[in-house]
C-alpha cells in the first residue's frame, strides 16, 4: 500500500497564489486510527475565504496555523477506514467533512482523517461538489439562527447572497421562520428562489434608514458583513426586539475591526454601544449539527449553490478565482479525477 499521496502544500506565510505547491509524496494518513476517527479518500474540495486569508496574516498566520499546510476545510469523500469504536458510518459510506482549520491537513489532499465533530453521512448517490460546499457556510448559518429562533420568528440576514447566506435564508425557512435579507438586485432572484420573503437592496441607498423605515422588528439579526458594524448594530434598537440577538458573523482580522466590535460591546448605547445583544461567532465543529444538515441536504430542504468547479490541478486557478470576491455560489475543486 502507498504511503504517500498528492496534496496541495503551503511551506510558509505568503499570498496564496506565490506559495501554494502541488506535493506529490506527502505522507498519506493511515490506520491505527485513534477514537472516533475516520480515514477518508476526498473526492470534492469546497474552498472558503478564510483558506487563503489565513495563510495570508505573516506572523500571525505562524501563531494560528500547523505549517507546512494543506488549504481547505471542506469536503466530500468516502470512507475508507474507521476507528474501532465507530459505529454510525463505515467503508465505503460517502460523507461530507470539516476539518479544523488550525492544523495541518487540509482538503486539498487526497486522503485525510476526520474526527467524529467534523463529518456526517449522506446518502449514497448524493452529489459530492454539492456536499463540499455546504460544511462551514452550512454550519455557520445553522449555528447563527437555531439558538436563537423558534418556528414564527423573524429573521434578518445582512449579506444574503453570499455562502453563509444562501445557506442562512434555507436553514431559517426550514426552521419555520419569515426571512428578509440584504442584496443587490443582481442578486434578488437568487435570494428569492432559496426563500427570502423580504428583499432590501443594500445598493439603493442607506441599509440602516431603510430598515428603520420598513417598521419591520425582528427575532434576530445575523450580519454576515461585518462592516456594517457599528452602524447597523447600533440602531438596531428600531429594526430588533429588546430581547432579540445580534449576532456578528463577519469581519476582517484588523485593529480597526477589533476596536468596533469592543466599542459595540463595551460602551453604552449614549456613548457610541448598542442595546442589544452583540453575539460575535466563530464556526466550532459539532457532530450533531453536521448529520443536520446533510439531513437537510439529502431531503432537498437546502441546496448549495455551485459558481464554478476546478479539476486538482487547478487549485491556484480556485484560489484566483475565489480572490476575485464576486462568486455566485461556492468554489469546488475536484481532487478526484472525474472520468
Amino acid at each position: 500500500m502507498a504511503t504517500t499521496m498528492q496534496a496541495w502544500q503551503i511551506a510558509a506565510p505568503g499570498t496564496i497564489e506565490e506559495s501554494l505547491k502541488l506535493i506529490d509524496n506527502a505522507v498519506k494518513p493511515a490506520p491505527p486510527l485513534k477514537k472516533g476517527q475516520i480515514l477518508v479518500e476526498v473526492v470534492s474540495a469546497g474552498l472558503n475565504p478564510a483558506d487563503y486569508k489565513t495563510v495570508e496574516m505573516g506572523l500571525l498566520s505562524r501563531a494560528i496555523l500547523s505549517f507546512p499546510k494543506t488549504p481547505g476545510m471542506d469536503l466530500s469523500g468516502r470512507v475508507v477506514a474507521v476507528a474501532e469504536d465507530v459505529n454510525d458510518v463505515k467503508a465505503g459510506d460517502v460523507v461530507l467533512v470539516r476539518l479544523d482549520p488550525t492544523k495541518a491537513q487540509g482538503a486539498l489532499s487526497q486522503y485525510v482523517v476526520a474526527e467524529r465533530a467534523g463529518y456526517a453521512l449522506l446518502p449514497a448517490d448524493f452529489d459530492m461538489d454539492a456536499a463540499a460546499g455546504a460544511p462551514t457556510t452550512a454550519l455557520t448559518a445553522y449555528q447563527t439562527i437555531k439558538p436563537y429562533v423558534e418556528k414564527g420568528s423573524k429573521v434578518f440576514i445582512n449579506g444574503g447572497s453570499g455562502g453563509v447566506g444562501t445557506f442562512g435564508i434555507q436553514i431559517a425557512k426550514a426552521l419555520g421562520c419569515h426571512v428578509a435579507v440584504s442584496c443587490s438586485l443582481k442578486k434578488k432572484e437568487l435570494c428569492e428562489s432559496l426563500g427570502a420573503d423580504e428583499i432590501f437592496d443594500y445598493k439603493a441607498g442607506d441599509l440602516v434608514t431603510q430598515l428603520k423605515q420598513s417598521g419591520k422588528v425582528f427575532d434576530l439579526v445575523v450580519d454576515n458583513v461585518g462592516s456594517s458594524l457599528p452602524g447597523l448594530y447600533q440602531q438596531s434598537k428600531h429594526y430588533l426586539k429588546p430581547e432579540g440577538a445580534y449576532v456578528l458573523v463577519g469581519g476582517s482580522a484588523s485593529l480597526n475591526s477589533a476596536k468596533n466590535v469592543a466599542m459595540a460591546k463595551l460602551l453604552p448605547s449614549f456613548l457610541g454601544g448598542g442595546r442589544n445583544k452583540l453575539v460575535t461567532y466563530m464556526t466550532s465543529n459539532n457532530h450533531d449539527d453536521l448529520v443536520q444538515i446533510a439531513e437537510w441536504l439529502g431531503q432537498g430542504a437546502i441546496k448549495t449553490i455551485i459558481d464554478v468547479t476546478f479539476e486538482f490541478e487547478e487549485a491556484v486557478q480556485a484560489f484566483e478565482h475565489l480572490k476575485k470576491g464576486s462568486s455566485g455560489g461556492k468554489v469546488i475543486v475536484h481532487v478526484e479525477k472525474r472520468t
